[in-house]
């Protein structure tokens, strides 16, 4: 069986201002963006698309759903982030094998999912 969907390819973050979220983001992944304009932000991830959009009133945000960047060095890159003011979520934990996962908070109480997993790669 083939499937049709090709993948994910866009991540978007809701933020109430969003020059600073736009100044935030492009040093917690050490990335200017590609695309800007008042309406949507555009950053290049590895070849994903990170999207700021501007929230028109502050909405609860909710945990259900968590997008993982993968990272070369869990620790390193939670504790940068946190150094940029994102909130602890989940501490960097194992998940099985030599899998890593760890979730944090933006300044505008998005969940970020970082993720050290050797085994997997893109097909």
């Amino acid at each position: 069986m083939t499937t049709k969907i090709q993948g994910l390819r866009t991540t978007i973050y809701k933020v109430s201002d969003i020059d600073k979220a736009k100044a935030w983001y492009a040093k917690a992944f050490q990335t200017a963006p590609y695309f800007d304009e008042p309406f949507y932000v555009g950053f290049n991830i590895a070849g994903y698309e990170l999207g700021l959009q501007p929230e028109e009133f502050d909405s609860p945000k909710t945990t259900n759903v968590a997008c993982f960047w993968g990272v070369a060095d869990i620790q390193e890159q939670y504790d940068f982030f946190l150094s940029l003011g994102a909130t602890a979520d989940e501490a960097p934990q194992n998940v099985g094998g030599d899998i890593m996962v760890a979730t944090l908070k933006d300044p505008w109480n998005n969940l970020i999912g970082l993720i050290y997993n050797p085994e997997f790669t893109l097909s």
